[in-house]
């Protein structure tokens, strides 16, 4: 068991490090970009009931691929916020090939400070830590019942177990949806 994962740490690090050298020029990243593989993106949306009345805001979006496919697939509208300035260059050109440049907009901003509040459904791959931090900024600027999906980390990595609506496995990668308001909150939130 531990060579397998010894194994399963090697691959996802020289996976990751071709992503992690592009992202040499983003300010105060708290993460390297890693893409979400198209099925899970898929499971994501599908797990979250996402219409074309659905606003999906996709924090640390990337290359851009969810709220571009919750447009193309759903008719939704998305809107994807990462802090780098390469990432924001490569989801815009992604858009443009995509078709639905009317319904998606990316913002380079910190996901933070950036207002979410239009959002119904909340996407992010991030690490547990950070999920953990955002759990007050969801509860505050989202309405109650917004969903809230996550690639590969839950939201208890402070050890309270903050249980998600539903799991789901994609090719053993793992998505998780809550509902807002996620409780209990953190007791020392903030950044």
């Amino acid at each position: 068991m531990l060579r397998r994962l010894a194994l399963m740490g090697f691959i996802l690090a020289v996976i990751a490090a071709p992503a992690a050298a592009q992202d040499d020029n983003c300010p105060q990243k708290d993460v390297i970009f890693v893409p979400t593989p198209q099925e899970v993106v898929d499971e994501m949306l599908k797990v979250a009931n996402v219409t074309g009345r659905d606003v999906v805001y996709d924090l640390g979006s990337g290359d851009g691929r969810i709220p571009i496919t919750a447009a193309k697939t759903y008719g939704a509208r998305g809107v994807g916020i990462d802090i780098c300035d390469i990432r924001i260059q490569e989801a815009t050109a992604n858009l443009k090939t995509a078709g639905v440049g009317d319904k998606v907009k990316f913002l380079k901003q910190d996901l933070f400070t950036t207002d979410i509040g239009e959002a119904t459904v909340v996407t992010m791959y991030l690490l547990p830590t950070l999920n953990l931090r955002l759990i007050p900024k969801l509860n505050k600027e989202l309405k109650p019942g917004t969903r809230i999906v996550s690639h590969a980390f839950d939201m208890s990595s402070d050890g309270v177990m903050r249980a998600p609506k539903e799991t789901r496995n994609v090719n053993g990668r793992t998505v998780y949806l809550w509902t807002t308001p996620i409780l209990p909150e953190p007791v020392a939130a903030g950044r």
